[in-house]
C-alpha cells in the first residue's frame, strides 16, 4: 500500500477482502465507457488499473472526463456484478462506487494511445517520453531496472564491497572509445573528457588500499549508436584486489544470480560454463556464442586435404581451414533459402559457401560432390554426425575469416528456425583471449583489451618475440548470445608492463608521459588486483525480454545522438561561447 493524503490505495492492489471499505485512488484516466448514463472509468497509476463507476446524476463531472485527465476519487469497494469479473488483473474482481471526483488537472488528446497494444513510432515515442513512461510494459522495465540495482548493491555489499563514485570531469588519455570534451570555463583554451569508463580511477583505489570497489556508473562514448549502445550508459563496475580469476568468477556469477533471483525470481545454474577464446571461435564463430541451441562448426580441413575441390586445396595450401556447418533438418531450404545464407557469408567479408543436401540413405547432392572421393565423403558424413534432411555449409578461408562468418551464418539460422527461447538463460565464461592484435593499417601490434592488462603466466616468455602466442588473463561473461560484461587481472609489475608496452612501440617512459598519474600510483606498492565492467542497460534489457536498451532507460537518445523531447544537442549562442572563450569554426563533411 502506498497511503498519502491524497490516497489510500494504489489502483494495483484492491481485491475481494476490501469490499465495502472506503478508499481514495489517484490516477489518470485509462479509457472511458457510457453505459446508460452510468460512466465507467479504467483508472491507471504505476500500480495497476481499478474500474470506477461514477453516476453523472451525482458526479455532474463525471460527463465531463478524458483520456489521460489526472484525477483523485473517494468510494467503497464493492463486487462487479456476476460474469463481469477480469480474472487477468489482481483488481478485476472489484469496481468502486465513486462518491466523490477531483479533478487534478485536464489532459490534451495525447499524441499517440498510452496503450501496450498500440506502440507508436520511435520518433514519436521518444519526444513525448513522458507519456511513453506511463504506459504499463514501460513501468515494468522501469521497476526491473531499480530491482536490479537495488540487488547489485545488496549482494555486492554483503561481499564487503563500498560504493565510491569516480569523477565525472577527468583527464583523457590513450585508446578506448571517443570520448566527449567540455570545455573549461576557468581555465580558458583547455577542455575535461568525460569518462568512457572509472578504468584508471578503480586502479588507483587499489593502490589506495580500498581493496573492493564497487559503482553504477555512468559512462560517456562519442561512438556511433545502435540498439545496444548510447552515449551515456551505465555500468555495474567492480574492482577487487589481492585475487586472481577464479575469485572474480565466483563473485559475479553470486551476483548474477542474485539479481536474477530478486527480479524474475529465477534461479540460474552456477558455476557458469567456460570457453577459452579459441574454443569459442572454433565451435560457434563468436567470442559471445549463443549456447540456447547446437549448430556447432566443425574443422574439416584434415578431411578435405584428400578432395579434389580447387577451393579447399588452394585454400590448405595457403594454411587457410575448411570448416563446416552442420545446419540440422535444412535440407529443405530452397535455393533461394541457400543464397540467403551464402550472401550472409559475403557480407562478413568471405567469397562465398560451398553447400551439400544430405539425401536418403545418406547420399550427398550438390555440385562439389563429383570432387569428393567416397572416402572423403565417409569421413566428412562421421565428423559432423549429418544425417537425412541436414543441410552441410562449408567457409574455406583463413581462420578467423572461416569462422566468423560461419558463426553468422549459424545464428541467421537459428533466428530463422526460432531456436532461441528469451526464456532460457544460457551463460557461460569467455577466457583466455589475446593479449594483442594486429593492425594490417598501421602495421603494427596493438593491445586487444587494454594495455595494463596481465598476460598468462606461462605466456609471459612470448611476449617479446611471439606477440601473437600471449594470452590475455581476460575474461567476457555471455548471456544468450550477448556479452554483459568483460574485464581482467591488471599487470602490477614494471618488467612485464615494460615488455608488454614495448610490443606496442611504446616505452615505460613514453607510457608515463599518457598515463601519468596512474603509473606514478604503481610505484608506491601496487597489489595485485583486477575487476569486471557489466554493462547495465544490456543486462535490465535481457531481463525483460528485449535486446533494445533504450526500452530500459528513461530518457534514452535517437539512433543520431538527438533527444527529440528537450532538442539536444543544442546550438550555442555567442554568450555562451564568450563566456568559454571559444570561436566556433565548423567544418562541413
Amino acid at each position: 500500500m502506498t497511503s498519502t493524503t491524497l490516497r489510500t490505495n494504489t489502483c494495483g492492489e484492491l481485491n475481494s477482502k476490501d469490499i465495502k471499505k472506503e478508499i481514495k485512488l489517484t490516477g489518470w484516466v485509462n479509457s472511458r465507457r457510457d453505459h446508460g448514463g452510468i460512466i465507467f472509468i479504467d483508472l491507471r497509476d504505476r500500480y495497476g488499473t481499478t474500474q470506477i463507476v461514477l453516476d453523472p446524476s451525482k458526479i455532474p463531472e463525471a460527463d465531463k472526463l478524458r483520456r489521460e485527465w489526472c484525477v483523485q476519487i473517494s468510494g467503497i469497494v464493492r463486487n462487479r456484478p456476476k460474469g463481469m469479473e477480469n480474472k487477468k488483473i489482481v483488481t478485476g474482481e472489484i469496481e468502486v462506487e465513486v462518491k466523490s471526483l477531483n479533478i487534478l488537472s485536464e489532459a490534451e488528446t495525447p499524441p499517440f494511445e498510452i496503450d501496450d497494444r498500440v506502440e507508436a513510432n520511435e520518433e514519436l515515442r521518444l519526444k513525448y517520453r513522458y507519456l511513453d513512461l506511463r504506459r504499463p510494459i514501460m513501468q515494468e522495465h522501469l521497476l526491473a531496472r531499480h530491482k536490479a540495482a537495488q540487488a547489485a548493491r545488496e549482494y555486492l555489499s554483503s561481499q564487503n564491497f563500498m560504493e565510491i563514485e569516480t569523477p565525472m570531469f577527468v583527464k583523457t588519455t590513450p585508446g578506448g572509445a571517443r570520448v566527449f570534451k567540455v570545455p573549461s570555463r576557468v581555465h580558458p583554451g583547455k577542455f575535461y573528457a568525460l569518462p568512457e569508463s572509472p578504468q584508471m580511477y578503480k586502479q588507483l583505489l587499489m593502490v589506495s588500499g580500498c581493496d573492493r570497489y564497487f559503482q553504477l556508473a555512468r559512462c560517456l562514448r562519442d561512438e556511433d549508436l545502435r540498439v545496444d549502445r548510447q552515449p551515456e550508459f551505465t555500468q555495474i563496475d567492480i574492482e577487487m584486489s589481492f585475487i586472481d580469476r577464479e575469485d572474480i568468477y565466483l563473485l559475479i556469477e553470486g551476483l548474477l544470480k542474485n539479481i536474477f533471483k530478486k527480479v524474475l525470481d529465477s534461479d540460474i545454474k552456477t558455476p557458469f560454463l567456460r570457453l577459452t577464446y579459441h574454443e569459442a571461435m572454433s565451435r560457434f564463430g563468436s567470442d559471445k556464442p549463443d549456447m540456447r541451441f547446437g549448430l556447432e562448426l566443425k574443422n574439416v580441413t584434415e578431411i578435405m586435404k584428400h578432395s579434389d575441390f580447387s577451393i579447399f586445396k588452394s585454400t590448405i595450401d595457403k594454411n587457410g581451414i575448411v570448416c563446416c556447418l552442420n545446419a540440422s533438418d535444412c535440407g529443405k531450404f530452397s535455393r533461394t533459402e541457400i543464397e540467403e545464407l551464402i550472401e550472409i557469408a559475403k557480407t562478413h567479408h568471405l567469397s562465398g559457401l560451398a553447400w551439400i543436401k544430405v539425401e536418403k540413405s545418406g547420399k550427398l547432392e550438390s555440385s562439389i560432390v563429383k570432387y569428393l572421393p567416397d572416402k572423403v565423403q565417409k569421413e566428412l558424413i562421421n565428423a559432423v554426425e549429418a544425417k537425412e534432411g541436414d543441410l552441410l555449409l562449408f567457409a574455406a578461408d583463413e581462420f578467423e575469416k572461416s569462422v566468423t562468418a560461419l558463426g553468422q551464418v549459424r545464428l541467421h539460422i537459428s533466428s530463422k528456425l526460432k531456436l532461441m527461447d528469451p526464456k532460457n538463460y544460457k551463460f557461460l565464461w569467455v577466457t583466455d583471449f589475446p593479449s594483442f592484435e594486429w593492425n594490417e593499417e598501421i602495421n603494427a601490434w596493438q593491445a586487444k583489451h587494454h594495455i595494463f592488462t596481465s598476460p598468462l603466466d606461462e605466456d609471459i616468455k612470448y611476449i617479446e618475440n611471439e606477440p601473437g602466442k600471449v594470452r590475455a588473463k581476460a575474461y567476457d561473461v555471455v548471456l544468450n548470445g550477448v556479452e554483459v560484461g568483460g574485464g581482467s587481472i591488471r599487470i602490477n609489475k614494471r618488467d612485464i608492463q615494460t615488455k608488454m608496452l614495448q610490443v606496442t612501440g611504446l616505452t615505460y617512459e613514453e607510457a608515463e608521459k599518457k598515463f601519468d598519474f596512474l603509473l606514478n600510483a604503481f610505484k608506491f606498492g601496487c597489489p595485485v588486483h583486477g575487476g569486471i565492467a557489466l554493462g547495465f542497460d544490456r543486462l535490465c534489457a535481457l531481463l525483460c525480454g528485449i535486446n533494445d536498451i533504450r526500452e530500459v532507460i528513461a530518457f534514452p537518445k535517437n539512433k543520431s545522438a538527438e533527444n527529440p523531447m528537450d532538442d539536444s544537442p543544442q546550438d550555442w549562442t555567442p554568450e555562451f561561447l564568450k563566456e568559454l572563450h571559444l570561436k566556433l569554426d565548423i567544418v562541413k563533411k
